[in-house]
This record gives C-alpha cells, sequence and structure tokens, in this order.
C-alpha cells in the first residue's frame, strides 16, 4: 500500500512539472548509427596473472556498424530525464605471436585465434540546464550506467571467457550553440574517473532542423575507458563515425 502511494505521488510529481514544458519540446527520441573502429584494446584477465594483448595489435579488430537508442522526456523547462539502449559488439581475429593466457585457458603462438568484445551500455540520466537561450545551452547532470560485458577468446576447441555486469555514476553533461537558423554544434557526453577506473562517451556534431519535429545529426563520438585491478586489467578505445534522426513531441 505504502509503495503504491508513492508511485502515485511521483507520477503525480511528473506530470504536473511536465505541464510547464512545451507540449510540443517534451519528448525527444534519437537514434544514432553508423561505423565503430577500434583505437585500442588492451586486456589482462585475470589482471594479477594474465597475459597482456591487445585485440587490436595481437590480433585485428573489424569495424563494426553500431546502433544506440535515447529517449528524453523534459519533465519541466530546465529538467530532463533520458534512457538510452547501447548496444556494442566487435570481432577480431588473428594469431598470437607468444603463449596467451587468458582466464585460465592457455592460447598457443600461430594458431588461427578469434576474439569478441561485447561492451553493452544500458543508463538512466538526469540532466538541469540552468543556461536556455536562443543562441545556447548548457545542462549537466547525473547518469546510472549499467554496463554488460562481454570477453572472449577462442581457437582449435578452445573457448574462454570473461562476462561482467555491474552499475557506474557518471557526470552528464550537454552542450549547444546556434550555427544559423536552424543548424546548431552539439557537444555532450557522459564521463567519470575515479581509483578503480574510468569511463568517456562523448559526442560532438552538428545538428539541423530539418522540420518541426525532425532533426538529424551527424559528428564523430568516442567511447574509452576500463578497469585495473586483481580481476581484470582492460581498457579500449571505440571511435564511431555517427550520424542519425531525433524526433520531438
Amino acid at each position: 500500500m505504502h509503495l503504491r502511494i508513492v508511485v502515485l505521488i511521483t507520477a503525480a510529481i511528473l506530470l504536473l512539472l511536465g505541464g510547464a514544458a512545451r507540449a510540443e519540446d517534451r519528448w525527444r527520441i534519437d537514434f544514432e548509427n553508423g561505423a565503430a573502429i577500434s583505437g585500442y584494446n588492451n586486456l589482462r584477465i585475470p589482471g594479477d596473472s594474465g597475459t597482456t594483448f591487445s585485440l587490436t595489435d595481437d590480433l585485428s579488430s573489424d569495424t563494426t556498424y553500431y546502433w544506440r537508442l535515447r529517449a528524453d522526456f523534459r519533465v519541466a523547462p530546465k529538467h530532463v530525464l533520458s534512457a538510452l539502449v547501447a548496444p556494442l559488439e566487435i570481432h577480431a581475429s588473428g594469431t598470437f605471436d607468444e603463449p596467451v593466457s587468458f582466464v585460465g585457458a592457455t592460447f598457443a603462438p600461430g594458431v588461427p585465434t578469434t576474439g569478441l568484445y561485447v561492451f553493452n551500455s544500458y543508463r538512466v540520466t538526469y540532466r538541469y540546464e540552468p543556461i536556455r537561450r536562443d543562441s545556447w545551452m548548457f545542462g549537466v547532470g547525473v547518469t546510472a550506467k549499467v554496463r554488460d560485458a562481454i570477453t572472449r577468446l577462442e581457437a582449435n576447441g578452445t573457448r574462454a571467457e570473461k562476462t561482467n555486469v555491474g552499475a557506474v555514476p557518471l557526470v552528464n553533461f550537454k552542450f549547444e550553440r546556434r550555427l544559423g537558423p536552424r543548424a546548431r554544434f552539439l557537444l555532450e557526453g557522459d564521463a567519470l574517473a575515479a581509483p578503480q577506473g574510468r569511463a568517456e562517451d562523448v559526442f560532438a556534431g552538428v545538428v539541423v532542423d530539418t522540420g518541426k519535429w525532425w532533426s538529424i545529426k551527424a559528428g564523430y563520438r568516442f567511447l574509452e575507458g576500463g578497469a585495473d585491478n586483481d580481476e581484470v586489467y582492460t581498457f579500449a578505445m571505440v571511435h564511431y563515425v555517427a550520424a542519425g534522426a531525433a524526433f520531438r513531441f
């Protein structure tokens, strides 16, 4: 009963706040896709006893298609809630020059080996936008991120993988500068660094309004970060050639 009351009160507050936002600007659905290119991808698992290797230098990582989907809800003129789904899967192949110990298995040199790097990200963000002017805007907030990661090696019947599911907090930011009647520069992302590791996911590009409800965008995104502890050593950089479209209502 108490839980139902809390849910009802929360819903009522959101509806009241939502009424303060312009109806045509309340929801925004953003679809982004393009090419994901590995910059580096260095691993050692376990972190205190495995062999350090690279999915980009020792093996060769494929350029892959990616997509991500974000939904924004403006609960008030300066307050935004959003949810993001951002899957990522990169395949690698090649041969090692020396034996590699990975998750308790040993992969011999000169044997054709395949690798898999999965880093799916699910995020919920609250952002406060104190500056919203005709020519530019700025907002900052907090993101709760859940990562669903898999790293796998397979060769000649030997297969080993490490999975990891965990939650981390990130700082969210967004900056827009108008370039003309319909175009604007956009810089946005989530990032945070700590002794346990770091994570950055940043987009920079141009957004063009193509109508009352629609806009398109193109630009560059990078995803970087990792962790260094007894369980894992893993740091990766992924470059994105990004394009997408957004629908506002």
